[in-house]
């Protein structure tokens, strides 16, 4: 990612922060409207504390997109947890999707096409960890 890639992401993400209850609703619900079949990864029935989960984690992220190296650790950890919770290498771009779509919803117009790659770009990352942290933990077992 690009500094300005990062800097977009970042000050974008301020702009959810306010409102990240809502956006983390959105994000399942339109999680879940691409792909049904993943509402049995999450075996509880009040999403608010999965969502809030989901918005510390991001905001973990997005505030160390510009010292990388610190947060990969911490990605394949959590790549690693989301194998045990039956997470496959498909469904990471269908959370992309999700996640893309739940910003554009949240940020409305100031989701450009900028913020909108810089995101992409953020997402790519992030995943590209995780898959290939889940890859090496299949292969030791």
């Amino acid at each position: 990612m690009t500094p300005d890639q990062i800097r977009l992401v970042q000050d974008s993400f301020r702009e959810v922060l306010p409102i990240r209850t809502t956006a983390a609703a959105l994000f399942y619900e339109r999680l879940f409207a691409i792909d049904g079949d993943l509402r049995a990864l999450f075996p509880v029935s009040d999403m608010t504390k999965q969502g809030a989960k989901l918005m510390a984690s991001l905001g973990f992220v997005v505030q160390g997109l510009n010292r990388a190296d610190t947060i990969l650790p911490t990605l394949r950890e959590l790549a690693k947890r989301h194998v045990t919770y039956g997470v496959k290498e498909h469904h990471y771009p269908l959370v992309g999707q999700a996640l893309i779509d739940t910003l554009a919803s949240g940020l409305g117009t100031a989701f450009t096409p900028a913020v909108r790659e810089a995101w992409e770009a953020a997402y790519g990352l992030l995943a590209n960890v995780m898959i290939a942290a889940a890859r090496e933990d299949q292969l030791a077992a």
